[in-house]
Order: C-alpha cells, then structure tokens, then sequence
C-alpha cells in the first residue's frame, strides 16, 4: 500500500512508498541563508540520495529560491529555499510499453522541497513535483 499517490503533469500516476524529510536549515544557529549555503543544501540532499539509493536514478526538483531584502547584509545577499526538504522513493507502471506491468514496474528517487511537512496528495502535491519526467529519468525493473 503507497503512502501517497501523484498524478503528474503527463498523466502517469506514480506511488510513494518511502519519505523522509527534514527541516531545511536544520543546524543553522546564526547567520541567514544564502545562495552558497542553499546551493550546498541541494547538491547534499541529491548526493545523500544517491548514497541512500546506489543503484536508483535520482532526480532533483529544482526548488524555488526567493530573496530576501534584508539590512544588514552581513554574510552576502540572503536567500530562502521551502522549508521543508523531502525525498521519495516512487514506483508507476513500466516506462517501456512492451513489458508486462504485471511483471515490471518503473522507479525514481525525487529529492524536492515544499512549503510544509504534508504527504504530497493528488491535489496538493508541490508543483514541481507533477512536473517529474518520469519516462526520461525513471528505470524499469522487473518484480
């Protein structure tokens, strides 16, 4: 039984059946978040999932980055990613038509970030996230 279902921007419906998250800036104890910092959040968040998952593809939903005016730009301009970080394990029916999807089924590794700690849903998935080129990034494997 999937945690959640997605219906993407293409129509595949895809199933997740594992999530973890964590607060984006988790550890951060001065300071504001900067380009750097959020470019370095990103590139570990993809590299934990690749460590967590070595034998999945992995796709990165780039996040939205907004700026922040601030008064004192102590440490450089300030930036701001969701709050929250995710990655997911999903699985669809195969991506190659001419297998069985009794017998094989497509994956992916999605790392994204959204505004709150909710299970993306049919209806309120991060938008990001419905726009996930399954067939290109995603590989099928057999039950």
């Amino acid at each position: 039984m999937a945690l959640a279902q997605v219906v993407l921007e293409s129509g595949r419906s895809i199933q997740l059946s594992v999530f973890r998250m964590a607060e984006t800036y988790d550890g951060l104890l001065m300071g504001y978040p900067t380009r750097e910092m959020n470019d370095a959040i990103v590139a570990e968040a993809v590299a934990q999932a690749e460590k967590d998952y070595p034998s999945l593809p992995v796709h990165l939903v780039e996040p939205p980055r907004v700026p922040r005016e601030i008064r004192r730009p102590t440490f450089g301009p300030m930036e701001q990613l969701p709050r929250v970080l995710c990655t997911g394990f999903f699985t669809s029916e195969p991506v190659n038509p001419e297998l069985d999807s009794v017998l094989h089924f497509s994956r992916l590794v999605v790392v994204w970030f959204q505004a709150d700690s909710a299970l993306p849903s049919l209806g309120t998935a991060t938008p990001g996230l419905c726009d996930v080129p399954w067939d290109a990034k995603a590989d099928d494997r057999e039950v």
